[in-house]
């Protein structure tokens, strides 16, 4: 879907600046002021071919369900509230999920079982995430991946992985005033929230922190800034949620410390 023609949400328009290699993803992220800058900047990146091609080819070709539902097939911002004091952060939009309905985590069943945990812990205004014009809002918290296109195989590469990263880093400068807790969805939102604490000077205690389902490690800011505080679950994924690896229970349990960490 190019930029400007209507689609619900959609921060671009046909004017919003491109990025087509890494240096362009560096600078357009960076010279960002502003979240909605950020997130029409984000919309509408080219930095990564295969990402692309695959994209692309996904949302031409489609799945038989989806056959007649146009397909978004762009980079997934970041969404939610702009002063949110918690971070979602997950791997990568899913291929019928993010990259056919524009918005992070929403119509696949991992967004299902997100957006109903956040519902219940009192940060998003209903259980369901269809569309990006279901009306939806959260209070509190954002969500963004880690990588922002939809990877074969859920599987972003590592030069991609790092190409991705400025997005993600100057969201993390911009939502700064009144963060205070990330919730890292599976080993790869981890690993990318403390690669990019690192990267902004946060420290990050040694031995690196091992990921874990309610494993939780200090991001001491420097400045005087007050600490964030990352908290790590199972990812919402339906091979974990399927097999009874990540239930209801453990997805709120680790919601609840964030909610009170933010108290």
């Amino acid at each position: 879907m190019p930029p400007g023609r209507g689609w619900p949400g959609d921060p671009a328009t046909a004017r919003t600046p491109v990025a087509h290699d890494a240096d362009d993803v560096t600078r357009l992220a960076r010279s960002a002021r502003t979240l909605p800058v950020l997130e029409a900047r984000t919309s509408v990146c080219r930095a990564c071919p295969r990402l692309v091609a695959w994209r692309e080819d996904v949302a031409r070709t489609r799945r038989r369900a989806y056959a007649a539902e146009p397909y978004w097939g762009r980079p997934i911002p970041g969404w939610g509230d702009p002063r949110a004091g918690l971070l979602v952060v997950g791997l990568a939009p899913a291929a019928h999920g993010g990259n056919r309905t524009g918005r992070v985590f929403t119509g696949d069943r991992s967004g299902d079982w997100i957006f109903a945990a956040l519902h219940r812990a009192g940060f998003a205004s209903q259980p369901h995430s269809v569309h990006a014009a279901d009306g939806l809002t959260l209070t509190g918290a954002r969500i963004a991946a880690a990588v922002r296109c939809a990877p074969p195989d859920n599987a972003p590469a590592p030069d991609e992985r790092d190409t991705c990263a400025p997005w993600f880093d100057r969201e993390l400068d911009l939502l700064a005033p009144h963060l205070r807790v990330m919730l890292a969805l599976g080993a790869f939102a981890w690993d990318a929230a403390l690669a990019a604490a690192r990267r902004r000077d946060w420290a990050v205690a040694r031995p690196r922190p091992r990921f874990g389902h309610g494993a939780r490690a200090l991001l001491a800011r420097p400045g005087g800034a007050a600490p964030v505080v990352l908290l790590g679950s199972f990812h919402v994924s339906q091979q974990n949620t399927f097999t009874g690896r990540l239930t209801e229970a453990m997805l709120d349990d680790v919601l609840a410390q964030a909610r009170a960490l933010l108290r």
